[in-house]
């Protein structure tokens, strides 16, 4: 099985990176910025490295439809791991440091019976069924967090295509939960569950059949709602062929997160703040911005 890991970077190698780029049974991919050290990156073991006239061979229109200086640029390095043949793809962020087992449970492209969950809303929160009930997974909308149920109903088999596993460290929680308060958490190990309702899965410790690939792009020009956008519009356009392909798993990583100005964090995801709701209800393109839209086209023709 030819599996690939991606990412995208500004810095110089992190302990993430390269503890990743010793991963002998994974080759790993990585988009360059403007901003990368390309010569840090050049002589990495087990990498390909692609410079920025690299992705714009690659596809010089969805290049210039995503811009330069972003995290969308990881969409590069999914399409090169795709022309690769890979039948995994794994999504990880350079500041998400992998566990000792990180990859060992892969449940991807296999038949797996679960704990499955179902909620009285819309859409189903992931953080709600573990001890962490204080806090929310990015995107989930602020406006059901007070509203958040979920009820076990038994064991479901389901054809698992997207595997999201979480996160030690810094969760991935939005601007408004962090702020608020600034939680550092290990969660106990769980069992994989997943849901019969929409969920958030992010791009920074998930793992991605080939299949569904042509459908999944971190969508640029949405601010913080990149990922999750693309997560839900994934699980939008695919529930007429899978009703259930998304699967949560436990932490493998510990996120030692990067710097960030929370007020800007906020600020990026507030288009999310407002609009989430009417996603889940009405769709993604319902919501999409214009430039949003011609880059997602752009990125499934590109297969």
């Amino acid at each position: 099985m030819n599996k690939i890991i991606v990412t995208t970077t500004i810095n110089e190698p992190t302990e993430a990176t390269l503890k990743f780029a010793s991963m002998h049974d994974w080759h790993v991919v990585i988009a360059g910025d403007t901003k990368t050290p390309h010569d840090k990156y050049e002589n990495l073991q087990n990498v390909t490295y692609l410079h920025p006239e690299d992705q714009e061979n690659i596809n010089k229109e969805l290049s210039d439809a995503i811009g330069w200086r972003s995290i969308r640029r990881r969409n590069m390095a999914i399409i090169k791991a795709y022309q690769m043949g890979a039948d995994i793809i794994a999504t990880v962020d350079d500041d998400n440091i992998p566990l000792e087992k990180w990859g060992d449970n892969l449940f991807v492209g296999e038949e797996v019976e679960v704990d499955f969950y179902d909620t009285t809303l819309d859409v189903f929160d992931p953080i709600y069924v573990t001890e962490h009930k204080n806090i929310w997974h990015r995107g989930f909308p602020l406006q059901y967090v007070s509203k958040r149920n979920a009820k076990l109903v038994g064991k479901r088999k389901i054809n698992c295509l997207v595997q999201a596993d979480f996160w030690n460290g810094d969760p991935d929680i939005d601007a408004v939960c962090r702020i608020t308060q600034m939680p550092e958490l290990e969660f106990k190990p769980f069992k994989p569950f997943a849901s019969k309702k929409i969920a958030p899965f992010n791009s920074q410790n998930t793992f991605l059949h080939r299949e569904i690939i042509p459908y999944y792009m971190v969508i640029p020009h949405v601010g913080r709602m990149d990922d999750i956008w693309g997560a839900y519009a994934l699980q939008q356009d695919m529930r007429d062929v899978y009703e259930d392909f998304v699967l949560y798993n436990q932490a493998t990583v510990y996120q030692d997160r990067n710097d960030h100005d929370l007020t800007l964090d906020m600020e990026q995801e507030m288009i999310g703040y407002k609009l989430n709701p009417h996603l889940i209800t009405n769709g993604y393109e319902s919501v999409l911005p214009e430039k949003a839209s011609k880059a997602f086209s752009i990125y499934k023709n590109s297969f």
